[in-house]
């Protein structure tokens, strides 16, 4: 009998400033390297979601910050041999000037959401794109 695959959890929060521009990271490695993406990454085993989510936006970024209400929730069907169920979270007591921490991002910025640079993932475009209806609204 083989072993089920499942689907691995990613986590971000969504860090906007005053404009409502949503901070990006330019990917050095892995899926995407190049192009740009929310900073994210995996739950661990065993860990809480929101923890995770506050782990990797602080090893990503260098900001402090509390995950908020889900903003999205969506399944990355990119990489067909690594498949994710991604949830995006709204940022609560951001902190902090975000830098590239741990190598995996080699710039990271501010963007209009409705102009969004060269995307690595899907789903985080169609995250901005929510939040660019949710600005014009």
């Amino acid at each position: 009998m083989s072993a089920k695959r499942r689907p691995t959890v990613g986590v971000a929060i969504v860090i906007q400033n005053s404009l409502g521009q949503v901070l990006l990271g330019k990917r050095a490695v892995g899926w995407g390297a190049g192009s740009w993406c929310i900073p994210c990454g995996s739950v661990e085993w065993g860990e809480d979601v929101r923890a995770a989510a506050e782990r990797e936006l602080l090893e990503e970024t260098g900001i402090q910050a509390q995950a908020g209400e889900v903003l999205a929730v969506h399944s990355n069907f990119h990489d067909p041999e690594r498949l994710t169920i991604g949830i995006w979270f709204t940022a609560q007591n951001a902190k902090g000037t975000p830098f590239p921490v741990d190598g995996e991002l080699s710039e990271i910025d501010y963007f209009n959401p409705s102009r969004p640079p060269p995307l690595s993932f899907p789903t985080d475009a169609l995250v901005l794109e929510q939040l660019a209806n949710m600005k014009a609204n």
